[in-house]
């Protein structure tokens, strides 16, 4: 059986090709990415197939003769909608006829409220119309997502949020861990909804300060306050706001839901805390 990943040079993607190279070998993994240099420097034993999101032909050749695919969906902003792209990976799934395509999505992206939600709602809708055997994992927040706050509580300097709702935060390999577990089962479910630890950021703090032996600086300020603390660190408003807009999911409630998918998929091996607080720390 041949297994692909696309957009696989991102991080998740990264991810994603070592557990599914362990899983089944690197032989029967097949890599797509845009750039032939950086996938094959980052993945020698895989055969890399170039594959470009804007365009059907592109993913068409691509996923020729591909029996299992895990979808990593795109980043929204580029110059073509991020939905026009997904829909360019589905129909080229569908001329493939591909067996299984696990699709990387949103938390309950079916009812999710979020702006963030919208283009993978409308993804899910266009895998099922198309006619594909799938399954979607919806994830929730990566710790990583929380590297300037995660940063800022190691150096002792304030570290604001201005959401107090809470979240599942687990590690990004985690999530890409479980992806390829579902890649790789027999017959998975339509759909996981993968989440680690349920906890506001008051938590998040105190559990990272204990796990640092340190005081917790966490603290919650209004979403104007955090914007004008960005920009007083140098950021100017637009992205100051971009970086505010990053809590709204969690603040309208939609990554509050308790799931034990992931602790399932993975037998109940979650990335320690302390691990990934660590790699974090050191990045800076």
């Amino acid at each position: 059986m041949k297994y692909a990943i696309t957009a696989a040079t991102g991080h998740f993607g990264q991810y994603a090709v070592a557990a599914l190279n362990h899983a089944v070998g690197a032989d029967n993994v097949i890599v797509i990415a845009r750039n032939q240099e950086k996938a094959t420097k980052l993945f020698p034993n895989n055969e890399v197939r170039i594959g470009d999101y804007n365009s059907t032909p592109s993913m068409t050749e691509a996923l020729h003769n591909i029996d299992r695919v895990l979808f990593i969906s795109s980043q929204p902003g580029g110059p073509v909608a991020r939905l026009d792209q997904h829909q360019n990976v589905i129909a080229a799934l569908q001329a493939n006829h591909v067996a299984l395509t696990v699709y990387t999505s949103f938390p309950h992206a079916d009812q999710a409220q979020s702006a963030l939600a919208s283009d993978h709602r409308a993804t899910e809708v266009a895998i099922q119309a198309a006619g594909l055997k799938h399954s979607f994992v919806r994830n929730n927040w990566y710790l990583e997502n929380e590297a300037g706050f995660i940063q800022a509580l190691a150096h002792q300097q304030p570290a604001a949020y201005w959401t107090d709702q809470a979240m599942g935060w687990a590690a990004e390999q985690d999530y890409a861990r479980a992806a390829v577990k579902v890649l790789t089962m027999d017959d998975p479910q339509p759909s996981y909804e993968l989440a680690g630890p349920i906890r506001t950021y008051a938590q998040l703090g105190q559990d990272l300060a204990s796990a640092l032996n340190i005081t917790n600086t966490a603290t919650l300020v209004t979403r104007e306050a955090y914007i004008a603390g960005l920009e007083q660190a140098g950021f100017d408003h637009d992205a100051a706001s971009l970086f505010a807009s990053f809590q709204e999911p969690a603040a309208v409630g939609d990554l509050r839901h308790t799931s034990a998918d992931l602790m399932n998929l993975l037998d109940g091996d979650l990335t320690p805390l302390t691990t990934v607080v660590t790699r974090l720390v050191e990045q800076k």
